[in-house]
């Protein structure tokens, strides 16, 4: 039998086993040992933060079994035809277990016609009925279904629950990885649990040695070597445009993408300003970056010209990556920008 995926061998079947979701799962958990579920409930939030785990936990934790907990996809099934259908089915009874959850997920696609129809059943269930609605784009569901939802906002996982996290399965795997490794590969996940589990598997698939060090996972993942981003942030602080520049012509010619190199960049940047303007998150920013810390410390304490300005330009630089029809041509753009010399001041008037 073929061996399951990583994100889905070590998805979360309990509430116990849930990261960085408290704020939810503590309702969620008092509503199912009292019995007493919301007639419907909204999960919104990024892809890969467990929306779909914590539902099909939630649904089990009420005592419903697989044969009455029904999944919908609204991306395939969005119509009002697919809404209509699910209205009869929701009047009949639950085969076994005390109520019938029906999760739908993406259904920020379904047409204003499906919604409209949809919030006639919110609004009157059937009190056997629970419903839990799934999206990464809340904005998009009209006022009316989300004011008849309790509404919980699931969270990026931190880099530093997420890096632990995938230390964890390695060593499960029987591998071993670093902390810095570890970091590199959450960062590649996109902070996401699934996408980062992904990433994972990845660099298991790819090495065959028990201990998998930093360099490595970064050669696998075509991350940026932590070597590349901390020159080219000491370029920016002495607005050395040149060897900015040659920095990210390295990481082109090792075909590292510029939205990672951007990504990377941004992290450590960000903590760099953190490090000089608040004391208070110096430990807990350590123990985040570990052995990189020293050179992020040095950096901020040192005069240079970074700050919230150069944090913002970065910032739209990676925005503006996606729509580039050059790779690495905002972050160049971004390079000069920050590093042009002063317009001269015009002479005073006579």
């Amino acid at each position: 039998m073929e061996e399951p995926v990583l994100y889905r061998k070590y998805r979360p079947r309990t509430f116990e086993e849930v990261r960085g979701q408290e704020h939810i799962v503590g309702p969620l958990q008092a509503a199912a040992e009292a019995r007493k579920p919301a007639h419907a409930y909204l999960f919104a939030g990024p892809r890969g933060t467990g929306k779909t785990s914590i539902a099909r936990i939630f649904a089990r934790a009420l005592g419903v079994e697989a044969r009455d907990l029904y999944e919908m996809d609204a991306a395939s099934n969005r119509g009002i035809d697919d809404i209509r259908s699910l209205r009869e089915e929701v009047q009949t009874l639950p085969f076994v277990s005390p109520y019938k959850v029906y999760l739908v997920d993406e259904v920020h696609m379904l047409t204003k016609e499906a919604f409209n129809a949809l919030l006639k059943t919110l609004e009157e269930p059937p009190p056997h009925v629970v419903f839990i609605l799934a999206t990464t784009e809340p904005e998009r569901l009209p006022d009316t279904v989300r004011s008849r939802c309790q509404c919980y906002t699931f969270k990026r996982p931190t880099g530093e629950l997420l890096a632990q996290h995938v230390r964890e399965v390695a060593k499960k795997e029987g591998r071993e990885l670093p902390p810095e490794a570890a970091r590199v590969i959450a960062a590649v996940g996109e902070y996401s649990f699934r996408d980062t589990l992904g990433v994972l598997e990845k660099v298991l698939a790819h090495s065959a040695a028990t201990g998998i060090t930093v360099e490595e996972v970064a050669r696998i993942v075509g991350a940026p070597p932590s070597a590349l981003v901390q020159a080219l942030l000491e370029a920016l602080a002495a607005r050395d445009a040149d060897a900015a520049l040659h920095a990210v012509a390295r990481a082109r010619t090792e075909n590292i993408e510029g939205k990672v190199l951007l990504e990377f960049l941004l992290a450590r940047l960000r903590a760099a300003l953190l490090v000089r303007v608040a004391p208070s998150l110096r430990a807990s920013l350590q123990e985040e970056w570990g052995d990189e810390y020293g050179a992020l410390a040095a950096l901020a304490q040192k005069p240079s010209a970074l700050n919230a300005k150069v944090l913002e330009r970065i910032l739209e630089a990676l925005e503006q990556e996606a729509h580039a029809a050059v790779p690495h041509v905002a972050l160049e753009l971004a390079i000069m920008d920050l590093c042009a010399e002063p317009d001269p001041k015009p002479p005073n008037a006579a």
